[in-house]
């Protein structure tokens, strides 16, 4: 099907109308994956991005004034070949190795993470070392036998004394609720291996030598000493992917919001998407890719799906990042720090020249990006970038890192539903709306973490696209890209390019070892307990 642009007037305004193979929403990893693969296959696609300047969504790069700031931190590395490979094929010269450095910053102290256990003891000194020890060694002798909670079962694990230390402040900025109100499940699936409560217990174990065995009982897994990242950012990768997509004849549309996405009744669809100028756009496809959030999706489609009342209970969690320019040399070393202190609000603090030089052009400026999790609407959210900016300079320094006269510029970027929410109902209003729209929609496909409201990786994303393309070019679904094994590793752990194998499921073909490793990538998120007691589904 070609490419045809028909210019018309309504009401006074222009109107764009595409004709195209597969209308795709969204210009973020998944959706520019698809995109990028399809127009190399010789499909003329049309995507929307409601964004006016960047593409890559979370994993895009934010400039300002020659400083580039990473959208939460985007690590490239993937235990799928097959998307290492089209990083390299979409990026072949611009990878530079970093190595890798995130600490844990408590009452003024830094400790490595992974833990050193001695680094830890010393840090923490004599007397709260010994109160760890004897809050553990309570709950050894006395622990809580109805495990409901993460703070349950974290404090079964290593006592109530380093769960308030080194646990619930960050986790509860992260996620925005109580750690007794986050199911026990999860915790057992996120604090896997080594650990800091761990470390300090195996540090206080050999000091006292009770603790005889080969690498002291700590079976840990090695996490990546260095990784690979784009010169001027992740969202290096994603302009290249969306020029490759144009100089291939198709089209990315940016500042187009989607208004609606209509069903020909002939199997194909009609995508109608609203501009900055008060237009609109008109995109006729016989596929269409959808990466927006599912519960946005549902209420913009016609006829609306009997399930969209389950779609729009699905709930997000936002994320803000305040950008510092610092008069100062680097501040510190670390890509990130973790930020486990109480007085603060901020949950971690990246350092953009660790991830690149590149990332921050004078030398003698440091630029750092403190992270603020929060609700879209809430008090942080709401706040102006003037106000946002001078409570990042005051925690700084609360935090001892830097004086408030140090700081010479600033700059605020907002990531709305940064992450799906796993609340108690989330699974059975997802599998509702995405058993109906499978049933009633072949042509529709559902991709990346908010199209599937999954909590993924980058890989993640672009497997769900990889393989729905597969289906679009096969013209049915011979790959279940929702196959995801939930229970995954921590992502960084392994070498790269390593797999794991997929049983075969009937009636579908089989996904790769390759490609299943990719969609392994899935990571934990934390449920809510039951009002009776009992864990969320």
């Amino acid at each position: 099907m070609a490419n045809e642009v028909d210019m018309q007037t309504t009401n006074g305004t222009a109107q764009s109308q595409y004709d195209v193979d597969v209308a795709i929403i969204g210009a973020g990893p998944a959706g520019l994956t698809a995109g990028y693969l399809l127009s190399r296959q010789g499909y003329k696609v049309a995507i929307i991005e409601k964004d006016p300047h960047y593409v890559g969504g979370i994993s895009r790069t934010v400039e300002h004034e020659g400083y580039r700031f990473d959208i939460g931190g985007h690590r490239f590395f993937s235990k799928s070949q097959q998307v290492v490979d089209l990083w390299n094929e979409i990026l072949p010269d611009d990878f530079i190795q970093r190595p890798r450095m995130s600490r844990i910053y408590y009452e003024g102290k830094f400790y490595s993470y992974p833990l050193r256990a001695f680094e830890a003891l010393g840090n923490l000194g004599i007397l709260r070392s010994t109160a760890c020890m004897a809050s553990y060694v309570w709950s050894r002798f006395f622990p809580i036998k109805d495990v409901r909670s993460f703070e349950d079962w974290t404090s079964n694990q290593f006592g109530k004394k380093l769960y308030s230390i080194f646990f619930k402040t960050y986790t509860e900025k992260v996620w925005g609720m109580p750690c007794d109100e986050m199911s026990a499940d999860w915790a057992a699936q996120r604090i896997k291996g080594l650990s800091l409560g761990a470390a300090v217990i195996d540090g206080l174990k050999r000091s006292l030598g009770l603790n005889k065995r080969p690498n002291n009982g700590m079976q840990t897994k090695t996490l990546l000493e260095t990784f690979r990242y784009p010169r001027l950012g992740p969202g290096m990768m994603w302009d290249a992917a969306r020029d490759r997509i144009v100089e291939a004849g198709s089209t990315v549309l940016m500042g187009h919001g989607l208004k609606q996405l209509a069903s020909d009744s002939q199997g194909g669809w009609r995508m109608t998407a609203t501009r900055a100028d008060g237009g609109e756009t008109v995109i006729r496809a016989a596929h269409a890719i959808s990466s927006a959030p599912m519960r946005e999706l549902a209420a913009r489609m016609h006829p609306l799906p009997q399930t969209t009342l389950e779609a729009s209970r699905l709930r997000y969690r936002d994320f803000l990042t305040v950008a510092l320019k610092i008069r100062s040399e680097d501040l510190f070393p670390d890509n990130w720090i973790y930020i486990h202190d109480s007085k603060v609000r901020v949950g971690r603090i990246q350092n953009f020249r660790s991830w690149s030089p590149e990332m921050v052009p004078d030398d003698g400026v440091a630029c750092v990006g403190l992270e603020y999790f929060c609700f879209e609407g809430d008090d942080l959210w709401a706040s102006t970038d003037d106000a946002l900016i001078e409570l990042a300079t005051k925690e700084m320094a609360i935090l001892g890192l830097v004086r408030p006269e140090q700081v010479i510029g600033g700059a605020v970027v907002r990531q709305e539903k940064a992450y799906p929410v796993y609340d108690d109902e989330y699974a059975a209003n997802v599998a509702a709306m995405r058993g109906e729209l499978e049933q009633a929609y072949p042509t529709l496909h559902l991709v990346g973490r908010n199209g599937m409201h999954r909590y993924n990786n980058q890989d993640h994303a672009m497997m769900t696209a990889m393989l729905s393309v597969e289906n679009i070019m096969a013209g049915s679904r011979v790959y279940d890209i929702w196959c995801v094994n939930e229970d995954a590793e921590y992502h960084e752990a392994g070498d790269e390019g390593d797999t794991k194998a997929l049983p075969s499921r009937p009636g579908q073909r089989t996904i790769s070892e390759d490609s299943q490793a990719a969609l392994d990538s899935v990571r934990a998120v934390p449920e809510r307990v039951k009002k009776d007691g009992r864990k969320a589904a």
